[in-house]
């Protein structure tokens, strides 16, 4: 059946297109965070412990792995424009199904339903930004589409604990419903079918080994933390993992038409490009992570200030991904990227000497230089990457940089997190080896405690036991926060790093009978 669509000039289609498939892609993005606040109160409401609760951020966050590698061929012989209306259709009812969760089973199951459309729509969008703008729009373009990818995952956090602390919870869920549904009939009336490959066959070898590779491996880094990363569980996980994932290597490389097309990587600026996306995810994510984790743990902010403590990053990387497109175009890719990763450094580094006296505006200041740093170097060095893949090949391309992305944030949270409760011991044991009760100033301290707790009521021996533990305490805190500079340091240097493969970079030239690349 022909669906009627509105009449749109060529030059405004595109256009129209981008702000459509925006709107899909901010929502996918935007519910891998806005959930995190909410758990406490569904373990109240499900009346279930920290475990159980964790699998309905868990179980979100390895389905959109597994389903990411299938994006390209779906979009190839079903067209960019049915896999997008599909995936939302799945995304918006997954939302509402997630609203009327009567357990914390339900909400689990509820969430890997709506992970499957949500896992496709990110890589959909950015495959159709390729296919409807030409080369020299695409900067432009992509940084638009990049501002929800950014904006996002801060705004999560906000929302949530707004809605949790002045709505409903439920109202996480319920708030797609409305916008899903617009999107939808907006889709239905403007986006245009893409040219449909015929003849290709899936590839059921390699999305069984995709699939169990990248579950194994995201479910072992998510729960290494928790279990202990030389458990035999997390082993056995990272061995299947990487069965798994060698034989899939295997099989794409014979395969005549991969799942994957791993021969992408042997175009160098597409290469280059991944792992610094895969190195700057890190950096994006821990960031996001590990700042709402002092903040809450360590200075007692509830999750709506801490939102709103670091909205103004979000803000700033929103705002500078078009400047960053139209550099990008003026002075090429490269030194904006670099540039990019350079303000992300230089805004991550002063982490390192944070604590509790620090001021709310110097964090703020900090974090908006990382968003300024990420907003300029998300999104060109994607264009920088795919600009160079063969069009027929865009959206496999697309599923690969995203499956990528995927895995690195996931790794990113478990490097820092491990790093944290390392080090957290190692401190606390530094610091207990230098605490002496016959030591002068211990001694007044626990004096000064014990004259408080007893004006306040307690017997000699509490008031003993109640000033000791408050030095336990104090230790421990200050252990902790240690730590969080620590961390914070393995943040900075991580940032760091993505600068090397960054100057690697190459600039595209024009070859002869092909557009020329944009910024280049």
């Amino acid at each position: 059946m022909n669906i009627p669509r509105l009449p749109i000039q060529e030059e405004a289609y595109k256009w129209w297109a981008l702000g459509v498939i925006i709107i899909g892609g901010f929502m996918s993005i935007l519910d891998t965070s806005i959930v995190n606040i909410a758990v406490p109160k569904m373990m109240a409401v499900f009346s279930v412990n920290a475990d159980d609760a964790q699998w309905i951020l868990t179980a979100y966050m390895l389905t959109m792995g597994v389903v990411q590698p299938a994006t390209g061929y779906f979009c190839d012989v079903l067209g960019s424009r049915r896999m997008y209306l599909f995936s939302l259709a799945v995304f918006v009812a997954g939302s509402a199904l997630c609203g009327i969760a009567w357990s914390n089973d339900s909400m689990i199951a509820f969430r890997i339903f709506q992970a499957i459309g949500g896992g496709l729509i990110v890589p959909i969008t950015m495959s159709i930004v390729y296919q409807v703008f030409p080369p020299q729009e695409r900067n432009m373009a992509l940084g638009i589409w990049g501002i929800s990818a950014m904006v996002a995952p801060a705004v999560g956090p906000t929302l949530s604990g707004y809605l949790v602390e002045y709505w409903d919870w439920r109202l996480i869920f319920t708030i797609n419903i409305p916008v899903g549904i617009i999107g939808y009939i907006l889709a239905v009336i403007i986006l245009r079918e893409t040219p449909i490959a015929a003849n290709r066959h899936f590839d059921y070898g390699g999305f069984i080994t995709s699939a169990l590779g990248l579950f194994c491996l995201l479910l072992a880094l998510s729960e290494g933390t928790d279990e202990g990363w030389s458990s035999a569980y997390i082993l056995a996980l990272f061995y299947i993992a990487l069965a798994s994932l060698v034989l899939f290597v295997f099989i794409e490389i014979n395969h005549p038409a991969p799942l994957l097309d791993l021969s992408l990587f042997k175009n160098w600026n597409f290469s280059l490009s991944t792992i610094v996306g895969f190195i700057g995810t890190i950096g994006l994510f821990g960031g996001i992570f590990m700042v709402p984790l002092f903040m809450e743990n360590m200075r007692g902010n509830t999750a709506m200030q801490t939102g709103l403590l670091i909205f103004p990053s979000a803000v700033a990387a929103g705002l500078m991904m078009p400047v960053a497109a139209r550099l990008a175009d003026k002075f090429g890719a490269k030194p904006v990227v670099i540039t990019g990763l350079v303000l992300l450094t230089a805004g991550s580094l002063p982490l390192i000497f944070i604590d509790l006296n620090t001021s709310d505006n110097a964090i703020r200041l900090l974090m908006t230089v990382r968003g300024l740093g990420l907003g300029l170097f998300v999104m060109p060095v994607t264009v920088l990457g795919m600009n160079t893949v063969p069009m027929p090949k865009i959206s496999r391309a697309s599923s690969l940089n995203n499956a990528v992305r995927q895995i690195s944030g996931s790794l990113g949270i478990a490097i820092l997190t491990t790093v944290l409760q390392n080090r957290q011991i190692v401190h606390l044991q530094q610091i207990g080896e230098n605490i002496n009760t016959a030591a002068k100033a211990t001694a007044g301290m626990l004096a000064y405690g014990e004259k408080l707790f007893a004006h306040n009521g307690s017997t000699v021996f509490l008031a003993k036991t109640q000033a000791l533990a408050l030095i336990s305490s104090l230790v421990q805190r200050q252990s902790y926060i240690f730590a969080f500079d620590d961390a914070f340091l393995v943040l900075a240097i991580i940032c760091g790093a993505a600068i090397l493969p960054a100057l690697l970079l190459r600039p595209v030239r024009p070859e002869a009978g092909k557009p020329a690349v944009a910024g280049e």
